[in-house]
């Protein structure tokens, strides 16, 4: 069984990837936790810059190791060394190179779910246009890689085509897209495991030329999973959107992916409310399809605000310019997703 003598020996010898120097001579393994019911290891570990690829090669590397040892799960978190570490070993560590990892100017949004069929995607694609239609320059990772469906939600037919080393996203309503569907022929299945599923994560924002962007919106798989897993480590400052249903069960299950933001320090901007009633056109009346107060109580559990609720309804298609899941800006629903924009907007600006 590993103790924390083990795996401080286990892991101290490994060298941080800027500064290389040893994990035990920065005293940068900063936390550990041993769950033996379970097996499993947790650790926290300090490194000079996060969200990089040469945090993925760490993170693969000490769960590799700690699986060797005995472990039957592992789970990192990453934090910056402190302004001091890093002054008395500044001069090991190489220019910063600039990228848009640690851009300043792109706020990095994740839509999260804590299950599937709430319509996750669906809110990632319409908040993406409401905030290109504020004339903000938003771009759209669809990291739902083994349920990509981001490119039909918009009607996109083009591929991405590749400028020298770089991929350039493809454009629809104002929102630069990158998705997993476009590296894919014929809607086949994909089977991967964790670490490819990172790495492929990982080319989204080191080979896609994204160019000058306000908002880069990431849409999550549901639930808490490796990629999950991989955006909380490699964008520590990223915000964090909850969708859910009314109902009580999606919002328990959601409450599970705000509780992950929470505990790896992203700050949780709002819950959207999906399919939070139907109105008929009849009569005008609201039936709660799916009962009601899930989204406030989720609010109330995360410590944050309910920025919207959106009823069932359908867009309008338009054969000439097709694309299933867009609502037009004249469409009421087009109307509450502007709304849920200027929140969002708003709230980052305090």
């Amino acid at each position: 069984m590993l103790t924390e003598s083990s795996v401080r020996e286990i892991l101290g010898s490994l060298k941080e990837p800027f500064l290389h120097k040893s994990l035990a001579e920065l005293d940068a393994i900063e936390e550990i936790k041993i769950k033996e019911e379970k097996n499993h290891v947790s650790v926290k570990i300090g490194i000079a810059r996060t969200g990089t690829s040469e945090q993925l090669q760490l993170q693969t590397q000490i769960v590799n190791l700690l699986k060797e040892a005995g472990a039957t799960t592992v789970g990192i978190r990453f934090s910056q060394l402190s302004d001091e570490v890093l002054a008395a070993h500044r001069h090991a560590e190489p220019e910063k190179e600039e990228n848009l990892l640690n851009s300043k100017n792109t706020t990095f949004i994740a839509i999260a779910s804590g299950k599937g069929g709430v319509g996750k995607s669906t809110v990632s694609v319409n908040l993406a246009v409401a905030l290109a239609r504020l004339g903000k320059k938003v771009g759209l990772i669809d990291a739902d890689i083994y349920g990509f469906s981001v490119p039909d939600m918009m009607g996109i037919t083009k591929r991405p085509v590749v400028r020298g080393e770089k991929i350039i996203p493809v454009e629809r309503f104002g929102v630069q897209v990158i998705s997993m569907g476009f590296f894919v022929e014929d809607n086949s299945p994909i089977i991967w495991r964790g670490p490819m599923l990172g790495k492929m994560l990982n080319s989204f924002f080191h080979e896609v030329e994204w160019g000058e962007i306000d908002y880069l919106l990431l849409d999550l798989p549901p639930g808490t999973g490796d990629i999950a897993l991989d955006v909380h480590s490699m964008l520590p400052s990223c915000k964090e959107i909850i969708v859910t249903t009314p109902h009580p069960t999606a919002a328990f299950v959601a409450a599970r992916a705000g509780a992950m933001a929470v505990k790896t320090d992203h700050e949780v901007l709002g819950v959207i409310e999906n399919m939070a009633y139907f109105e008929s056109k009849l009569t005008g009346e609201k039936e709660y399809v799916f009962g009601r107060g899930g989204g406030d109580k989720l609010a109330e559990e995360l410590n944050t605000e309910v920025l919207g609720r959106l009823p069932l309804n359908q867009p309008d298609w338009n054969d000439e310019d097709f694309a299933p899941s867009v609502y037009q800006e004249d469409h009421p629903l087009g109307k509450l997703y502007l709304d849920i924009a200027e929140k969002v907007v708003g709230r980052l600006k305090k």
